[in-house]
């Protein structure tokens, strides 16, 4: 088996270099075990200057940054801090050091929570820092030979690459109770691993629908504003996507909540307790599964931030899975597993009323044909040719 320190794509590498040549703090932020302590390890062995590395999970390396001014001063080269969500206090040391006028060591803090939840601890590095968001495995890293095999898996490197599904899906049922019970704590939330649990397998039947508040209040026997808080608190741990949705100025009523995915298939599929593809196959939510699978793949491909994807729904029925909007370019996608998709009235206003440069439907076939003008079918395994990533 291929290991992980080879099949992280040379891309991720260049992007992260990239970053660090215009900045003096880049923050590699992913769910944990994602692999960005091997990303950065990859890293530190083609840095021409010293490397630095700090793991706040060491309680070593804990107890050495307790007063970090004096523990960083003086060294130069790369610094890498793992887990930096653990010591949040080190941000106002970090916005002190790269602001000395001397050029000093560059920082590369690796985290398992997005900016958003470190707002509070970060917000004085704002034009400081630079972010990059990896995520697991994906088709053009792995092959699309083994598409099946990452639908059913997810991308976590050490679910794809275990023995066997079994060995895959006991490491994904570990992996969701350390989560839970160790993680979610040492962010400072207490909330009980019972509830979170539950509600995360909730989440899981309710994968590819729009939320409803209510209805997740209702049966935890809370307030709104607290299903809403767990929401927030997962998808800032960047294990479930929330997908905004578009609405404009046109004639229809349109959906105003947002949808939600598990972010990972292999993460869905053992909240599911989905253990093969013959499982996922008899599953009532087969179809939410492949469409949410698909379109991280799609986001991935096309470079989008979180912040251009949508997805459109109007009252009358017209709607579209994921909307991208970059500056002027709005390109649609439509996601079917089937063999043979055909086209609908949807497609044709979705095309319409949000003045799409193009529509896409994913699908399961093996051809890439036309549908109608500027609307076309793209089997998943092609997007790595015939989709290309979005400029501007």
């Amino acid at each position: 088996m291929v290991q992980i320190s080879m099949i992280r794509r040379d891309l991720e590498i260049r992007t992260v270099k990239s970053l660090l040549a215009s900045n003096r703090i880049v923050g590699i932020m992913g769910a944990r075990q994602v692999g960005k302590t091997t990303l950065s390890r990859m890293l530190a062995e083609h840095w021409k200057q010293p490397v630095t590395f700090f793991d706040l999970e060491d309680t070593r390396d804990l107890a050495r940054l307790q007063d970090p001014m004096l523990a960083l001063a003086d060294i130069r080269g790369l610094v890498v801090i793992d887990e930096v969500q653990r010591l949040p206090g080190l941000f106002e040391t970090l916005r002190v050091l790269v602001d000395r006028p001397e050029r000093g060591a560059k920082f590369l803090v690796l985290g398992s929570a997005s900016p958003e939840l470190l707002k509070q601890s970060s917000e004085t590095l704002a034009g400081r820092i630079a972010y990059h968001t990896l995520e697991g495995f994906s088709l053009d890293e792995i092959g699309v030979q083994n598409l099946s095999k990452l639908w059913l898996r997810g991308g976590f490197p050490r679910s794809f690459l275990a023995a066997s599904d079994t060995g895959s899906f006991k490491w994904r049922q570990n992996f969701i109770r350390t989560f839970l019970e160790r993680d979610i704590p040492q962010l400072g939330f207490r909330v009980s691993s019972t509830t979170l649990q539950r509600f995360w397998s909730m989440l899981a039947h309710y994968h590819g629908q729009t939320w409803n508040a209510s209805e997740f209040g209702r049966s935890f026997g809370v307030a709104d504003t607290t299903v809403r808080n767990y929401l927030d608190l997962l998808s800032s741990t960047l294990v479930i996507r929330v997908l905004k949705p578009w609405h404009e100025n046109i004639s229809k009523r349109q959906v105003k909540v947002p949808k939600v995915y598990i972010i990972d298939s292999g993460l869905l599929h053992a909240l599911l307790n989905l253990r093969s593809l013959v499982d996922i196959e008899g599953h009532p939510k087969v179809g939410a599964s492949w469409e949410g699978f698909a379109l991280s793949e799609i986001v991935r491909q096309l470079g989008a931030d979180k912040s251009e994807c949508y997805f459109w729904a109007a009252h009358s029925g017209a709607e579209l899975d994921l909307l991208i909007v970059r500056g002027r370019q709005r390109l649609g996608f439509e996601f079917k597993r089937t063999s043979s998709p055909g086209l609908t009235p949807s497609m044709r206003s979705a095309l319409k009323d949000l003045r799409l440069l193009r529509l896409d439907v994913i699908y399961s076939g093996e051809k890439t044909f036309p549908m109608a003008d500027r609307i076309r079918a793209v089997p998943l395994r092609n997007i790595l040719t015939d989709i290309k990533p979005m400029t501007g």
